[in-house]
């Protein structure tokens, strides 16, 4: 059986004090699935029970354009153009390069968007979806 890549999107929007709990951001942990905080390292996104996926894409143009859309509100607050996040993204993706977004927000928040390559290079872990 041939997987061919696709993306797996995934979003987490919180108190950024709450990623000092690194321990259970790694899957080492055995409160790592049950965890609703973001993992350590974008590809440990898969290993996470698959009702985290917030969409699935096969088509870069849709991947991208999610992420612009979930990432907009935030991006009045970065220093990076949108722009130039999103000629990155069209970049990388296609070459299975994960993908993530991250920054704080006023009031301690902290949003992550995420673009994760389905398979992985840099994990082993099967497709959450099981594709």
């Amino acid at each position: 059986m041939v997987l061919l890549l696709h993306w797996h999107a995934y979003t987490w929007n919180g108190n950024g004090q709450e990623l000092q709990r690194e321990a259970e951001r790694r899957p080492t942990s055995p409160d790592f699935f049950s965890s609703t905080l973001p993992p350590m390292r974008t590809g440990e996104w898969l290993a996470k029970p698959a009702s985290r996926i917030a969409e699935t894409f096969e088509d870069t143009d849709k991947a991208v354009e999610w992420m612009r859309s979930e990432y907009a509100p935030a991006s009045v607050h970065d220093q990076i153009p949108l722009s130039l996040r999103l000629d990155q993204a069209y970049d990388l993706l296609p070459r299975g390069v994960d993908v993530e977004w991250s920054i704080w927000l006023p009031g301690g928040r902290f949003v992550k968007i995420g673009m994760i390559c389905c398979p992985n290079r840099q994990v082993n872990h099967p497709c959450p979806s099981a594709r």
